[in-house]
């Protein structure tokens, strides 16, 4: 008896580790999408990010609602009002819409990398205003990680920069946005369920970017077109992010941060395979490092 049950713990966990690692596949193939959605005249970042939060965030609110988690339950609380205003504007508009921009002037793969570094934002983050120093190993892991990324950005060369600057300040802002999309919301996380939470900030986020920018460019969709659009609301935003939060609950996160490498890895052979992009050693050297330095940032030794 003893022995099934320990059978039954063991492929519970490997269905949430299978969910972890499809929800960050998934996460990488959005950015794919995206690149074929360019490339039709006309389709913009914001024009696509603002379709994708506003839809995405309102199906996650509904999804909220029909679970009872009861998601209008936060706006009886002004400050939590204010923080999810924070959350929508400064952490999730920079995180998605710099994201696609990265997109849309390289590729899904150099983008997904880049934004992979927001981690050791956060680092920087909690040092300076939480005073919590950083641990040898994220020390180490912030090195590997810049010499990385000067890897990619240089193509090995380090004397000149082999991807355009707008690709290489866009990236970087995409992985400040990880870090304001982390930080932002930790005290309404407390108190709400992270559907509720998540699914406000898409949407404040697709609302107010439309306010910025309420310019609706005149883009003459294909059929597969449509299907595209579906698909980076529903592969690259709420299917995933259900997936990964179930996954989490019951994976240490160690082992997390290790599925969420599949998300540049996809990004990456992906491109390779459907869009015929072609990698150097020091852009796959590159790429390596950071992921292993994301990876050694989210370590955590077993305590005695």
């Amino acid at each position: 008896m003893e022995r099934r049950r320990i059978g039954l713990q063991v492929n519970n966990q490997r269905r949430w580790i299978v969910f972890g690692a499809v929800a960050s596949i998934f996460w990488g193939l959005s950015g794919i999408i995206a690149k074929f959605l360019f490339e039709v005249p006309q389709m913009t970042p914001v024009f696509l990010t603002q379709i994708r939060m506003i839809c995405a965030g309102g199906i996650m609110v509904l999804l909220a609602a029909l679970c009872g988690c009861h998601p209008f339950a936060v706006f009886h609380d002004w400050h939590a009002v204010l923080q999810l205003l924070v959350y929508g504007v400064i952490g999730m508009i920079p995180d998605q819409l710099f994201y696609f921009i990265t997109v849309n002037y390289g590729n899904a793969s150099i983008a997904t990398i880049l934004q992979f570094v927001g981690p050791f934002f956060v680092m920087l983050y909690m040092a300076l205003v939480h005073h919590q120093l950083p641990r040898r190993i994220e020390i180490i892991s912030a090195i590997v990680a810049f010499i990385g990324v000067a890897t990619v950005a240089t193509n090995g060369k380090f004397i000149h920069l082999a991807i355009t600057p707008a690709v290489l300040l866009f990236g970087i802002l995409s992985a400040v946005g990880v870090m304001t999309t982390t930080v932002s919301p930790r005290q309404l996380l407390q108190k709400y369920d992270a559907l509720t939470v998540t699914g406000w900030g898409i949407l404040i986020a697709g609302i107010a970017l439309s306010i910025i920018h309420p310019v609706v460019p005149k883009v003459n969709l294909a059929p597969v077109n449509f299907i595209e659009i579906i698909g980076v609301i529903l592969i690259g935003t709420i299917i995933p992010f259900l997936l990964f939060s179930v996954a989490l609950k019951h994976v240490n996160p160690t082992i997390m941060s290790l599925l969420d490498a599949f998300e540049p890895i996809t990004a990456t052979f992906g491109s390779v395979i459907l869009m015929g992009l072609t990698l150097s050693v020091a852009e796959i050297i590159g790429s390596i490092l950071i992921i292993i330095a994301v990876i050694g940032l989210n370590y955590q030794p077993k305590k005695s």
